[in-house]
């Protein structure tokens, strides 16, 4: 089977399954990570690692599927050298304190490596800011076309989408950070970090992609951003349970900001509306 028709296979497989990958596996993955929090879950499962890293990986699915098209030798080139970045930069942060500030993980995000920094870690990071940039390119238009706009834009939302996973980690016990933080237990030195290791992976992809192909692709491809409605159900969630106010309208305005844009399909979301009519 040639890489065309695998490709197709995906995009198939990711499209008749939409409401399961974007919405099912979001709210289950915050009723199980709340249930471990809270103490609900027995000792072996809660906080499962392998779980967390599948669940997670399936969440992605949509993004990888959307954007396996795309990648050609530079942008495979582009994301291996931002998976060495992603693990080098948080090695550092870990044992130095450098440039988020001193933390440490309190539960193992799937296998460690070298016992400190999860193995899944790209997974986990590298497509937070390609979602920001894709969005990003839909909700500019026109405005997109210079390099100054997009870059800072992308920044800009990285950062937003770092207001909502950070509290939500640190709730759940995720992680922690040494000295605590004024933002729900995040210090502003995390995000001074963001600025730089978000800078560093938005200025890869747009080097990677021709962002003119991403926009075609994000037309033409429904479940595109299917991710990043993941995101905001996970966090969005666990948020509103912990009583993070912040967070959780910064979640709702990534959510309002992919139904502005024409051509992110909100079908996903109106399933549920749709059963409940009977439909």
């Amino acid at each position: 089977m040639d890489r065309a028709a695998v490709e197709r296979r995906l995009d198939d497989l990711v499209r008749e399954n939409r409401f399961t990958i974007a919405v099912v596996f979001p709210a289950v993955g915050a009723v199980l990570l709340l249930a471990s929090a809270e103490g609900l879950v027995p000792e072996p499962l809660a906080f499962q690692p392998t779980l967390v890293l599948f669940g997670t990986l399936v969440m992605r699915l949509p993004l990888i599927a959307g954007v396996s098209p795309l990648v050609d030798r530079r942008a495979a080139a582009a994301v291996l050298a931002l998976t060495a970045y992603a693990y080098g930069i948080e090695f550092v942060g870990v044992n130095t304190g450098w440039p988020y500030g001193g933390f440490e993980y309190g539960i193992d995000l799937g296998p460690m490596l070298a016992g400190e920094v999860p193995v899944g870690l790209p997974v986990f990071f590298l497509p937070l800011v390609l979602n920001s940039y894709l969005l990003v390119l839909l909700s500019l238009g026109d405005a997109a076309r210079r390099r100054a706009v997009r870059l800072l834009a992308t920044l800009a939302t990285v950062l937003a989408v770092d207001l909502v996973l950070d509290p939500g980690a640190v709730a759940l016990g995720f992680w922690a950070y040494d000295a605590g933080g004024a933002y729900y237990g995040v210090p502003l030195s995390n995000y001074a970090g963001w600025v730089l290791s978000g800078a560093v992976a938005v200025a890869c992809f747009d080097v990677a992609f021709d962002h003119a192909a991403l926009v075609v692709r994000l037309r033409d491809c429904s479940f595109m951003l299917d991710d990043l409605v993941s995101f905001v159900l996970l966090w969005g969630l666990i948020n509103a349970f912990y009583a993070n106010a912040v967070p959780v309208l910064v979640a709702a305005g990534f959510l309002l900001a992919l139904l502005r844009t024409d051509e992110f399909d909100a079908a996903v979301l109106r399933r549920p509306v749709e059963r409940l009519g009977g439909r």
